[in-house]
């Protein structure tokens, strides 16, 4: 963690941590770490995303795992008094929200809401609410600080701009110390290609592997800002326990804007193989263009990601290789338009 003496005094204020979503492809990762410094973790999730597999290392390192529904009020309210800390990761993604809006809204926005206020209710000390740069919709300049407009383009930016809104609602109402993170796009192990949550990199990367074309919906000059993962976890972290982030709204980003495009070259050119690209229609609701500014997080925590996209991809690749399942295995749970699907995942 950089400036490590410095945030010492925060991170270590605390010691008993809920982490909602935590079997979750971020919130795996976050709850490892936490697990690292020294944290009692419990983790609340449903594992409809999550994985309980993702979280051995932590359980067998004295993490909690409560396999529960976010929306489960009478949970909530038990496990909200047993913290001092809550990081709030549950939620359902972009395009759960094109085939299921209403449900959506109803884990990513009243979920929120009635967490917020248990945790306040109850005594938890922190709340650090972990939203989306889809809450931006697409970029107007960039790279994009946090005061650039946020017109979300689906109801999953839409339902996780209202649980910005009413985390610091609690701030400037209750004066309930709130901290609001907008991670850009995250990639690395354990990271979807299944179901409606599966997203491009990983895809990009199995289908290369298998054998079968990448798939890019519209012309794919479409931007994104892709962080690894390690580094978003420790973003959140550094941003969300410091003391100088109360009331604040953070992005942690990359400091990189990659095309689809590009990202499609750069996935063929590490794996060396002949990759032929389709491009089909665009998909609904689309982000055309995002790209973080993250001087902000720079300048309240030290926060700068380490590491670089091209060494990311070779890491992920790497990860896939060693879990001894070939790609055509992965592949058996891809859903390739993900948006359409009517099932739950």
């Amino acid at each position: 963690m950089n400036n490590k003496e410095d945030n010492s005094r925060n991170l270590y204020d605390y010691k008993n941590i809920l982490v909602t979503g935590g079997a979750g492809f971020i919130g795996s990762e976050l709850t490892r770490q936490l697990v690292q410094y020294g944290f009692h973790v419990i983790v609340i999730d449903n594992l409809i995303n999550g994985k309980k597999e993702d979280l051995k290392a932590p359980i067998d390192n004295g993490a909690d795992l409560i396999i529960a529904d976010i929306r489960d009020e009478a949970e909530i309210d038990k496990l909200t008094k047993q913290a001092e800390v809550v990081f709030h990761l549950a939620c359902l993604g972009v395009r759960h929200s094109i085939h299921d809006p209403l449900e959506n809204h109803d884990v990513n926005a009243t979920a929120t809401l009635k967490l917020l206020d248990a945790s306040r209710r109850n005594g938890v000390k922190r709340f650090i609410y972990i939203s989306s740069s889809e809450v931006y919709g697409t970029a107007k300049w960039v790279p994009m600080t946090e005061e650039h407009p946020t017109m979300p383009n689906t109801v999953y930016g839409a339902s996780k701009l209202a649980g910005e809104c009413y985390t610091r609602a609690f701030f400037e109402t209750y004066d309930y110390p709130t901290t609001v993170i907008r991670p850009f796009n995250t990639y690395g192990p354990n990271c979807h290609h299944e179901g409606d949550s599966g997203e491009v990199i990983p895809k990009f990367l199995l289908r290369t592997l298998a054998g079968l074309p990448m798939i890019i919906f519209g012309d794919g000059k479409q931007t994104r800002d892709f962080t690894y993962v390690t580094d978003t976890a420790r973003g959140i972290i550094e941003c969300g326990l410091h003391k100088k982030t109360i009331g604040q709204t953070i992005n942690i980003g990359s400091d990189q804007e990659i095309s689809i495009n590009q990202l499609a070259t750069s996935v063929s050119e590490m794996i060396e193989g002949t990759t032929q690209i389709i491009h089909e229609l665009p998909r609904p609701g689309d982000v055309l263009r995002l790209y973080a500014d993250t001087t902000k997080a720079v300048q309240m925590v030290g926060f700068k990601p380490i590491i670089k996209f091209m060494e990311g991809l070779q890491k992920l690749k790497n990860w896939y290789v060693s879990t001894g399942i070939s790609p055509q295995e992965f592949l058996k749970s891809e859903i390739v338009k993900n948006w359409e699907t009517l099932q739950k995942q």
